[in-house]
């Protein structure tokens, strides 16, 4: 069953973020996700999250496909002006994929190449109506194509956010949805009270709202996630259990 008629009958789904390398050996990247063949519906293929060079999302997704496994395309503002965002999205239906992700991208200054320059030629709004317009048979131009390609959309909300309002989240996962995004990737959730307000709020038939689960491998990382990463937040009582516990691991 393909994820999108898991979201169409409501089945529970499971995704799973798959880093593609930093290098052309890739045969750890495809060993890791061969392993839970069967238990993940499908492989989200971060495009160099965090700035941080790496094997594109096309490419990565593109070997997952080929292997029968299926994936969730990330198209990022940051590095690719409208003509190459376009040009990869049409590549990538013409291959097979069939979910996409639209997503911002971090800063260059967050990653290993501090002398690049972002694009960010469109916005994320201007990203998933550009997506939208391909799927009618238009390009951002208004040049008819020949042949139109078909998606299930996303993108992302910033459930969690330190010092950001569930409403004001809300208010721009509406403008994502009205542009054509039917699901939701959170940042990883520590507190799932935090998903009340929005599990509240939106219409859960046509919106799906997916939480990220991040295993916390040490106490440094928890603390450090907390300090340095303004859209995840981490109770401080849990960092207290770790703290205490005699097997942190």
């Amino acid at each position: 069953m393909t994820l999108k008629s898991k979201f169409d009958t409501g089945e529970f789904a499971v995704l799973a973020e798959m880093e593609p390398p930093k290098g052309a050996d890739v045969s750890a990247f495809l060993a890791n996700a061969k392993r839970v063949r069967g238990q993940v519906d499908a492989f989200v293929v971060p495009e160099m999250s965090n700035a941080v060079m790496r094997i594109s999302s096309l490419g990565g997704s593109m070997m997952l496909q080929n292997e029968g496994l299926e994936t969730v395309l990330q198209v990022c503002c940051r590095d690719r002006n409208r003509l190459a965002l376009q040009g990869d999205l049409l590549a990538a239906n013409a291959l097979g994929i069939e979910n996409v992700m639209a997503v911002g991208g971090e800063d260059p200054s967050f990653g290993d190449h501090h002398q690049a320059r972002a694009v960010n030629d469109i916005d994320l709004i201007e990203l998933l109506q550009a997506i939208r317009s391909l799927q009618q048979g238009r390009d951002m131009a208004g040049i008819e194509l020949a042949g139109s390609p078909r998606f299930l959309v996303g993108s992302t909300a910033d459930v969690g956010a330190k010092g950001k309002s569930p409403e004001l989240e809300l208010s721009e996962m509406t403008k994502r949805a009205e542009a054509g995004a039917r699901f939701f990737i959170t940042p990883p959730v520590f507190d799932t009270a935090l998903l009340a307000p929005y599990l509240k709020r939106i219409d859960r038939h046509k919106t799906i709202l997916i939480p990220t689960v991040l295993l916390l491998k040490s106490l440094g990382m928890a603390r450090y996630i907390e300090r340095n990463m303004p859209n995840v937040a981490i109770p401080g009582a849990l960092i207290e259990r770790l703290q205490r516990a005699p097997d942190k691991v």
